[in-house]
């Protein structure tokens, strides 16, 4: 198992709760599961997508409640250079449902790290 892979399990265990858990009162009563919280859906996004791209997890420049789950910016590093000043960077957009799942990502910018947006 890798590191992002271990991360991603106990980052979803924590933020979506075992599979046999108890549902909660408003869980039992719309007959599905609540959303999981911001903090959660933050790393979620971050590790979920570092797996898919096979790259160390960046940032979450940005987050927002979308209908019932998530959508995230979140910030990796496409190709490292020396100085780290002039690697890669892209920025991807994130949907992740209510439960934390990753179900669609997009890349929507690469730039410079050492580029400042005006």
């Amino acid at each position: 198992m890798t590191t992002e892979e271990s991360t991603v399990e106990r980052v979803e265990a924590g933020a979506a709760g075992e599979e046999g858990r108890a549902p909660t009162a408003s869980e039992a009563a719309s007959g599905r599961p609540d959303r999981i919280a911001a903090p959660a859906a933050m790393r979620l996004a971050a590790a979920q997508l570092a797996e898919m791209l096979d790259c160390a997890p960046g940032s979450v420049s940005a987050l927002k409640a979308a209908g019932e789950g998530w959508l995230a910016d979140v910030e990796v590093v496409e190709l490292e250079r020396v100085p780290d000043t002039t690697s890669v960077m892209a920025s991807y957009r994130v949907r992740l449902d209510e439960q934390g799942y990753l179900m669609e990502y997009e890349r929507t910018r690469r730039y410079g790290r050492g580029r400042v947006d005006r």
